[in-house]
């Protein structure tokens, strides 16, 4: 049975150390919410030592997770809920920031704090204090690697929380941890979750287990607060990413069929002279869905895919002169035609002898500048794949599976007949990259060129490590 209001069941998203007990306890105390405590921890059913719940044992919900949740909900005279860290079960996180049926709840502290009072606990093996009289006590020792991996961990569930969220349409209830011991917010937590019956004290069984100051609590405060120092709190140095997300393009992938290699292409990027390379080793096959790459793969036990990224200065010269420039086909016409007449690029409508070298520098270093707006999302034009950052075309394919070799288009003759031997393969010589047209980027390159391209490319020339072109 359920609360009369919008929700069948409730989830208070926390992670260790945030004052999650505490807030279940007065939860509890509340007309018709009943939370469960960590329904869903790997190791136990709710609480510590504990292998059943509701009727139902721990491999029975190891076997059917959700058999629990509805169990739980059946067992509960209102409005059923359970606590969630990261490392539960991911199978009922999915089940449960899809449902917008069930209730939300962030549970948050302060990182440091969280931390601390973590490696205090697991020093003193005292996770719950219930009286004052048997706190145990001890001094944390900071460690910079450590906490950097934790709060990487922290944010990286946090952003899953947001994410889901975001992407269904819904919204949840935050609490802070300083926010636990306000009772008006508890009581519009409870009201949040259609109770109306609020409560003129809270639940204290739960006590503050180390209510000192940092200072007095780290043995090694001084060295802690140095390392903190070098944090960006405040995201300060993260390159600003409005470019639309890429799908893996499975379709496009390229295997040869006498050789456990599969080539993952990134158009603009040294695509013709790898074909040509993959095609020497044999027949080979393209047109791939999903389901009928994972059967190649299956049938070919120790394959290896590989991509090639080329320095953006090159690969975006390529896409200019075969894309925008070349006028023998009709796909890019449209962008073309916004280019010279909206955009007021000085591409010819029609390539003559009369377009210079100048010229030509001139309208590429234009592109460029063109081309960091379009991918900060600041045009009606389309992110073509043909100048969409590397980087992110990558992360597109890593929706299917991420390639095992990201090999600069710099190295390929040097790495692919390596990655051919390898797998067995007879290896053949890889084809150099051809002069682009009508004008070599050579011919054209200055410290201008470059700058234009950096301005566009920061995410992958920080990605790959790329420095200046090498003629």
């Amino acid at each position: 049975m359920t609360l009369a209001g919008p929700f069948d069941y409730f989830v208070v998203f926390a992670n260790m150390r945030t004052g999650s007990n505490y807030l279940e306890e007065n939860l509890n105390d509340y007309d018709r919410l009943h939370c469960w405590g960590e329904a869903f921890n790997p190791h136990f059913i709710g609480h510590a030592g504990k292998t059943e719940m509701a009727g139902v044992s721990l491999a029975e919900r190891e076997a059917q997770p959700e058999r629990l949740l509805t169990a739980i909900r059946s067992k509960t005279d209102g409005l059923a809920g359970f606590r969630f860290f990261p490392g539960h079960d991911p199978r009922i996180l999915d089940v449960a920031l899809k449902n917008p049926r069930c209730a939300k709840i962030i549970l948050t502290r302060n990182p440091i704090e969280s931390y601390v009072s973590q490696k205090i606990a697991a020093a003193t093996g005292q996770w719950r204090l219930g009286d004052m009289k048997t706190a145990k006590t001890a001094k944390a020792r900071f460690d910079k690697q450590e906490f950097e991996g934790f709060l990487a961990d922290l944010q990286a569930f946090q952003l899953d929380l947001l994410t889901g969220l975001q992407t269904t349409g819904q919204t949840a209830f935050y609490v802070g941890y300083d926010d636990l011991h306000n009772l008006d917010v508890l009581n519009g937590l409870a009201k949040f979750l259609g109770c109306d019956s609020p409560k003129d004290k809270a639940n204290t069984r739960t006590k503050v287990q180390n209510p000192q100051v940092l200072r007095d609590k780290v043995e090694n405060y001084e060295e802690m607060t140095a390392a903190l120092s070098g944090f960006d709190h405040f995201n300060l140095s993260r390159t600003p990413n409005f470019e639309p997300r890429r799908g893996p393009n499975v379709p496009r992938y390229v295997a040869s069929e006498v050789a456990p290699l599969l080539y993952m292409p990134i158009k603009a990027s040294a695509e013709a002279e790898v074909l040509q390379w993959l095609s020497s080793l044999g027949a080979t096959r393209s047109g791939f869905t999903q389901k009928t790459l994972r059967q190649w793969k299956r049938k070919n036990t120790g394959h290896r895919s590989f991509t090639i990224v080329c320095h953006p200065v090159a690969r975006l010269h390529r896409a200019f002169c075969d894309h925008i420039l070349a006028t023998d086909g009709d796909v890019y016409l449209e962008i073309r035609q916004r280019l010279i007449k909206d955009y007021r690029i000085g591409i010819p409508e029609v390539l003559s002898p009369d377009y210079s070298r100048d010229a030509h520098r001139a309208a590429f270093i234009a592109f460029a500048e063109w081309i960091k707006g379009n991918l900060n999302g600041q045009t009606s034009v389309r992110v073509d794949a043909s100048w969409a950052t590397q980087a992110e075309t990558i992360a597109g394919f890593s929706q299917f599976g991420a390639p095992d070799m990201v090999i600069r288009a710099d190295d390929m003759k040097r790495d692919l007949p390596l990655l051919g031997q390898w797998v067995g393969a007879k290896t053949e010589p890889v084809p150099g990259l051809a002069a682009d047209t009508p004008f070599a980027l050579s011919d054209i390159y200055d410290e201008h060129v470059e700058a234009a391209v950096k301005a566009a490319y920061q995410k992958d020339y920080m990605m790959f490590g790329f420095g200046p072109w090498a003629r």
